[in-house]
């Protein structure tokens, strides 16, 4: 048996006195005490939090058990379904001897069941299509998209802007590819000149990652209808949170388009959100997957942005939970804003794993029981050292902690079953059908196609209540070579560069925007 005492204590660490989510028991010397309970207050889900562990010791399932025990709390749940195992969870689980001797080890009264699941796919796929205009999702997510460096963000940003003055609608990946053609053209030279010094070439390298981004695919993800994040919020009729599944395990779905995409649905619940102050319980979990590929290769400018995002949302109810195989995969001030540590086993096979491993080791609180640099290495599948805020807002001892077997199935259940869950949702009449509306793509060919068409489109009437309040400085023309332009001359200047960026963010004709560049919505 466990060292009760030992359990008991650290167990009186994670005692609640409201609704908690229950993670499992601690563990002694490798033997559970099913008595000695580790959970998460439901009140503390929205100071976020991180799930990790190496490949195999368990991360999906505990995903499943969180999202689970959320949607049972009335909590809706995000999760992104990278290898199609969570689609399981429409379907009740099934008995075997594994599941009874983890219920029996962990104090789980455990039954199965089934859970209210909406199936969603990035642009085409098995479930429902969800879309984002280009519009929308604005210069700074679509740069990161793109791989483009801090210059030619910059650049696009003041293409953006050119467009919103001009009330040309940016939908799609062909309504920026033909802006993009146009300012290269003959007939929008004088505007390409006019938009702050941008060079040809910088617009010519923008518009080559444009036509990449459409041969993997982009293309049928930008458009509409537009997806809205509100459809997430969702509490169905017994009181269960919506789950909403993003499948991704049988689309060739660009890693970067997708954990953008999961920024891009963030940024826009912060923007559209009210403040919620201190809540019993969160509007939405959002688990944040794969949480690398949001980071890697991105400029500071756009990690202060994610910070900031994560430090404010909280306060709209909304908890976020990045999930990945490295804690050291998450900037650091990211890291310290996650109240709720999951970790499951670290592999330590290289120097630099040790190294991982060691740091990892050292932002866990002392711990008088366990030897935790050594137990990060050794937990078995299905196991994690936890350590999460209590209700009154302090770190738990750190436990050992057996978790939960999931309720729901802990399978795929396949792409026929997938597809027809989709074409039922209340969500299928909604987004099922792409729509093409008249664009800029449509407006320029018009445009410049007519015999007597002026050079440059031109602006319509700015209605009074959008009106920027003053019109945004221009850069003088660049010379007439095809050299680099001023904006890339300046770029060294810091404040230039922060000029640049102001001017991309200031008001359109008919556009404002967020923190990340999104396009306001007007409810």
């Amino acid at each position: 048996m466990a060292d009760q005492g030992a359990a008991a204590e650290i167990a009186a660490g994670y005692a609640t006195e409201a609704g908690a989510l229950e993670l499992g028991a601690v563990v002694i010397d490798g033997v559970a005490a099913p008595e000695a309970h580790v959970r998460i207050p439901f009140a503390t889900l929205n100071r976020h939090g991180l799930v990790a562990g190496a490949t195999g010791t368990g991360k999906t399932k505990t995903l499943q058990n969180l999202a689970e025990q959320c949607s049972a709390a009335g909590v809706p749940v995000l999760l992104a379904d990278i290898k199609g195992d969570l689609s399981g969870m429409a379907h009740q689980g099934e008995t075997s001897d594994r599941v009874t001797q983890r219920a029996h080890e962990t104090g789980d009264d455990w039954a199965p069941t089934a859970y209210p699941v909406q199936f969603l796919s990035l642009g085409t796929g098995i479930g429902v299509p969800v879309r984002a205009t280009i519009t929308g999702f604005g210069p700074i997510l679509l740069s990161k998209v793109l791989g483009l460096n801090e210059t030619q963000e910059s650049t696009l940003g003041l293409i953006f802007h050119w467009a919103d003055g001009q009330g040309l609608a940016l939908l799609d990946t062909k309504d920026l590819r033909s802006v993009i053609q146009y300012l290269i053209s003959d007939e929008g030279k004088a505007e390409l000149k006019g938009i702050g010094g941008v060079s040809a070439s910088t617009a010519g390298v923008i518009l080559r990652a444009l036509v990449n981004l459409e041969a993997r695919g982009g293309d049928e993800f930008f458009g509409e209808p537009e997806f809205d994040p509100e459809d997430l919020l969702v509490i169905e009729p017994d009181g269960k949170g919506r789950v909403t599944l993003l499948e991704l395990a049988d689309q060739q779905a660009d890693p970067t388009l997708y954990s953008t995409f999961l920024m891009w649905l963030l940024a826009e619940l912060f923007e559209e959100l009210p403040e919620a102050g201190d809540v019993e319980k969160p509007k939405l979990v959002f688990f944040f997957d794969e949480a690398h590929l949001l980071f890697s290769d991105a400029s500071k400018a756009f990690l202060d942005r994610i910070e900031q995002t994560v430090k404010l949302i909280r306060s709209k109810g909304v908890g976020v939970f990045f999930c990945t195989q490295q804690p050291t995969d998450v900037p650091n001030d990211v890291l310290s804003q996650l109240g709720a540590r999951v970790q499951h086993a670290l592999r330590a096979f290289t120097p630099d794993d040790q190294k991982a491993l060691t740091k990892t080791a050292r932002t866990y609180p002392k711990s008088a029981v366990y030897d935790i640099e050594e137990l990060l290495t050794t937990l078995g599948t299905g196991e994690a050292l936890v350590t999460v805020l209590s209700e009154r807002g302090a770190p738990t001892p750190v436990a050992w902690t057996r978790i939960r077997a999931p309720r729901s199935l802990m399978a795929a259940i396949g792409e026929p079953a997938v597809t027809e869950a989709a074409q039922g949702s209340p969500l299928w009449p909604k987004y099922g059908t792409p729509i093409d509306r008249e664009s800029a793509h449509e407006k320029l060919a018009a445009r410049t196609g007519a015999t007597n068409a002026p050079a440059t489109p031109p602006a319509e009437p700015v209605p009074p209540q959008q009106a920027p309040q003053e019109a945004p400085p221009q850069a003088p023309p660049p010379a007439e070579d095809e050299g680099p332009g001023m904006v890339e001359k300046a770029m060294a200047n810091p404040a230039v560069k922060s000029f640049v960026r102001s001017l991309a963010s200031q008001l359109g004709r008919e556009i404002t925007r967020g923190l990340f560049g999104t396009a306001r919505r007007r409810r």
